[in-house]
């Protein structure tokens, strides 16, 4: 049984965060220092096929959760905190609904338990355009995934995901073809009528759309128990463009 690559930082409640999609663990470092300054163990987990995890052909919620479930084991967790942004918001809540008794408290960050249409076909687009023989630099790759992509921030978020395998290879650190192929998966909803009852909170960007007024019934049915916030002056990547409020709102709930 393969076990989720994992940063651990500091000591205390166990607070387990996972990334969104073609991110990583990495990318909730200065969060993780200052929850683990406010009496958190921090688990900063590379979901499969992502980061430094174990890369598969396989690829849906199911196994994410069942990833999520063997790592709680394998590190003798036994109540935990688990906050989830986008594709990680989504295994986050369906842990939470097949395995409730592990669960202290839900933070889901900006995604609803709804299908969403695809959308990210550009950048798998973008990405699966990148000839590592022609495209030998940081520089390069850059200037290829632009001729799609033209939000600096999210070529950067993209980027921080070349690593040298050799030492004039690039490549990617996610597993691109699986993610391709199960891309399908990533989008869809929590199954119906499944019901986590402990205390939960979403956290919506102002700026961003995943959630909306209309999605509050379908949280309120799923998440009884659940408070929802809106950051303000954010996006989809609230965490990033409104750091302050997003770790006010989650320590608050945590506390």
């Amino acid at each position: 049984m393969e076990i989720l690559h994992s940063k651990i930082i500091g000591e205390g409640k166990p607070l387990l965060i996972l990334h969104g999609f073609f991110g990583m663990g990495d990318n909730w470092k200065s969060h993780a220092n200052k929850f683990a300054e406010d009496g958190f163990e921090v688990h900063l987990i590379d979901q499969r096929n992502h980061g430094r995890s174990f890369h598969s052909d396989e690829f849906n919620y199911e196994l994410l959760v069942e990833d999520l479930y063997n790592y709680i084991e394998h590190h003798q967790l036994e109540k935990v905190n688990l906050l989830g942004h986008s594709m990680g918001g989504k295994t986050v809540m369906l842990f939470a609904v097949e395995h409730p008794e592990f669960v202290e408290k839900l933070i889901v960050a900006d995604i609803a338990p709804k299908e969403y249409p695809p959308h990210h076909q550009d950048i798998i687009k973008a990405l699966n355009s990148v000839d590592f023989s022609v495209q030998n630099s940081r520089k390069l790759v850059d200037a290829k995934l632009a001729e799609l992509i033209s939000e600096v921030g999210v070529r950067q978020f993209l980027l921080k995901n070349t690593y040298w395998k050799d030492k004039d290879q690039l490549a990617f650190r996610f597993n691109l073809s699986s993610l391709t192929k199960n891309y399908p998966e990533v989008v869809k909803a929590l199954p119906s009528f499944t019901v986590f009852e402990g205390k939960t909170l979403f956290l919506a960007g102002e700026n961003s759309g995943y959630i909306t007024k209309e999605d509050e019934p379908l949280i309120s049915a799923h998440f009884p128990n659940a408070q929802i916030k809106t950051i303000a002056n954010a996006g989809h990547w609230l965490h990033a463009e409104n750091p302050k409020d997003f770790y006010k709102d989650v320590i608050g709930f945590l506390e």
